[in-house]
C-alpha cells in the first residue's frame, strides 16, 4: 500500500456554511439567584460593615445578575478571626477520618446540585454550558472526593515524617474557573486540617456563594470555610492580614509578584499559580487531525480563558500547510453564541475590560506584522464577544507570542528541528504547560524532558485529574495543586 507523506496530506474538502443548528438552550428555571449576596463568615451570611455592594454582570448580555458584598479590612479581619476560631475549636481537633467524611459529603452535594452549578457558572463567566456541565462541575466534585480519601492518610504522604496543619489559609481564585479553582484550593486545605478564607474574583463570585450553601448543607463546623467578596483591594487586605498562615493565589503574574514582595519578613507559606503562554508542538509524524482537534480544545472551546491555554502553536515545516488548512476549516465550523445553548462551542469574553485588552493586544500584533485569520461568523449584538483568531507570520519577539492574552487568539510559528522547537517553546517568561504531538514515544519523552513547563500533555491537551499535580516554572509561579503534592502547602512537617 502506498504511503502518504505528511506534507502531501490531501486538503480537506468540507463546506460548513450550510450547517444549521437547532436551538437547545438550557432552561434556567431550575436555579435561584438572589438579588443581593452577603459575606459568608462563621456559617452566617453577613452584610459588609460599609454596606457597599457591587454588581456581577452576565457577559453574554451585558446585563446585571446580582449584587454582591464588597468586603472591607474590618470584614476580612472578622473572617480571619472566624477561621482561627474554627481551627482551634473544631477542625484541628477533629479526627482526620471525620474530616474526610465532610469532604465526601461536600462532593456528593455538588453532584446533586450539578445542574444548578453549571447554569450559574455559565451565566457568570460566559463559558459554554457544555464546558460547565461536563468539565467544571464534575471535576470540582472529583477534587473534593479525591482529597476526602487523603484526610486520614497524611501520615503516609511523606514516609518517616509526621505532619500538622499550617493553620488558617487565605485563598484567592481567578475568574476563569471559579468553581473548579475553589475546589482546587479548599479541598486540600480541609483535608490537611486547615481552615479557609476564600476570596473569589469580583467578576465571577456566584458559584462561590452557592458553594457556601453547600458548606451549610454539609453541616461544616462554623468558621471552617469563610467566603468574602470584593476586588483587588479586598484581596490585599487578605494577603496582608497577620492572622493568615498560608496564602494560595491563582491569578496574574503581576499581582503574584506584588504578593511575593509583600510577604517579605512575614512568616507565611505561599504558593502562586500565575500566567502562562503555553505552546503546542506539532511534529511531522503527528496524527494531524487529532492534533488539530486538540489545538481547538486547548484554546478556542474555553475562549482562551485558561492560564494553561495552548495559545502558541509550533508546527514542523513539512506539515505546516496541512495543519493551517485544517485549522481554518475547523474554526469556521465553531458556533459562537449563547453560553446556555448546548450547541455553543465558544461563549462570551468574561468582561468588557478583558475584551478591550484582547483587542488592544491584537492591534499591537497587527502593527508588528502578524497575519490574521478569522472565520466569517456573525457575533451576537449584545454582550462581549471575539471571534476565534489565527495569527501567523509572527516573530519570537512579537507581543502576541510573549504576552498572555486570555482570549481565543492562537499564534502560529514554524520550526525545522527538535532543538529549534524546544528553544522556541521555552523562549517566554512563562513555564506553565505544553503539548507534544508525535507518534514516536522516544521523541515525546526527549522533548518533554527539555521543555521548561510544569504540565506536559502528549497527543492531548487540557486533560485534568485530581491525582495529578499542576503548577509552573519561571513567571508561572511555584507550588503545586492537585495530587499528593497539593497537600504539602497546607502542612508542616515535624
Amino acid at each position: 500500500m502506498a504511503t502518504v507523506k505528511a506534507n502531501k496530506l490531501p486538503k480537506p474538502n468540507l463546506n460548513t456554511s450550510d450547517w444549521i443548528y437547532s436551538s437547545s438552550k438550557e432552561k434556567i428555571n431550575s436555579i435561584f439567584l438572589k438579588d443581593k449576596y452577603g459575606l459568608f463568615i462563621d456559617n452566617k451570611y453577613q452584610d459588609p460593615e460599609s454596606g457597599n455592594h457591587f454588581s456581577t454582570i452576565n457577559p453574554a448580555t451585558g446585563e446585571g445578575l446580582a449584587r454582591v458584598a464588597y468586603a472591607s479590612a474590618s470584614d476580612i479581619d472578622k473572617a480571619v478571626r472566624s477561621a482561627r476560631k474554627g481551627f482551634n475549636r473544631y477542625w484541628s481537633k477533629l479526627q482526620p477520618a471525620e474530616r474526610g467524611k465532610y469532604l465526601f459529603r461536600i462532593s456528593r452535594l455538588i453532584q446533586e446540585r450539578s445542574k444548578e452549578f453549571a447554569i450559574i457558572e455559565s451565566l457568570d463567566t460566559g463559558k459554554p454550558i457544555r464546558e460547565s456541565r461536563d468539565i467544571d462541575v464534575p471535576l470540582a466534585a472529583a477534587y473534593f472526593f479525591y482529597y476526602a480519601g487523603w484526610a486520614d492518610k497524611l501520615q503516609y504522604a511523606i514516609p518517616g515524617s509526621r505532619s500538622r496543619p499550617v493553620g488558617v489559609a487565605g485563598q484567592i481564585i481567578p475568574w476563569n474557573f471559579p468553581l473548579l479553582m475553589a475546589a482546587w484550593k479548599i479541598a486540600p486545605a480541609l483535608a490537611a486540617g486547615c481552615t479557609v478564607v476564600l476570596k473569589p474574583a469580583e467578576t465571577t463570585p456566584l458559584t462561590a456563594m452557592l458553594l457556601a450553601e453547600i458548606m451549610l448543607e454539609a453541616d461544616l463546623p462554623p468558621g471552617v470555610v469563610n467566603i468574602v467578596t470584593g476586588d483587588g483591594v479586598t484581596g490585599n487586605y487578605l494577603t496582608e492580614h497577620t492572622g493568615i498562615d498560608k496564602i494560595a493565589f491563582t491569578g496574574s503574574t503581576e499581582v503574584g509578584k506584588k504578593i511575593l514582595s509583600g510577604k517579605a519578613g512575614m512568616n507565611k507559606k505561599l504558593s502562586l499559580e500565575l500566567g502562562g503562554k503555553s505552546a503546542n508542538l506539532i511534529f511531522e509524524d503527528a496524527p494531524i487531525d487529532q492534533a488539530v482537534e486538540g489545538i481547538v480544545n486547548g484554546i478556542f472551546y474555553n475562549q482562551g480563558h485558561v492560564c494553561c491555554a495552548g495559545s502558541r502553536l509550533l508546527v514542523q515545516e513539512p506539515v505546516y500547510e496541512a495543519v493551517i488548512d485544517r485549522l481554518k476549516l475547523r474554526i469556521q465550523s465553531l458556533k459562537v453564541g449563547d453560553p446556555l445553548d448546548k450547541n455553543t462551542d465558544i461563549g462570551a469574553i468574561h468582561s468588557k475590560e478583558q475584551l478591550n485588552k484582547i483587542r488592544k493586544l491584537c492591534k499591537l500584533g497587527e502593527n508588528e506584522g502578524g497575519e490574521f485569520y478569522q472565520p466569517q461568523i456573525k457575533l451576537p449584538s449584545k454582550g462581549f464577544w471575539f471571534k476565534p483568531t489565527l495569527v501567523s507570520h509572527v516573530s519570537q519577539s512579537s507581543t502576541l507570542v510573549q504576552e498572555e492574552i486570555f482570549g481565543p487568539v492562537l499564534t502560529i510559528q514554524t520550526f525545522r528541528t527538535v532543538d529549534e522547537a524546544v528553544s522556541k517553546a521555552n523562549n517566554t517568561p512563562y513555564g506553565l504547560a505544553a503539548g507534544i504531538w508525535t507518534n514516536k514515544g522516544s521523541k515525546a519523552f526527549k522533548v518533554a524532558a527539555a521543555l521548561r513547563a510544569g504540565v506536559i500533555w502528549n497527543n492531548t491537551y487540557n486533560k485534568f485529574d485530581p491525582a495529578a499535580p499542576f503548577g509552573g516554572y519561571k513567571e508561572s509561579g511555584f507550588g503545586r495543586e492537585g495530587g499528593k503534592h497539593g497537600l504539602f502547602p497546607y502542612i508542616v512537617l515535624n
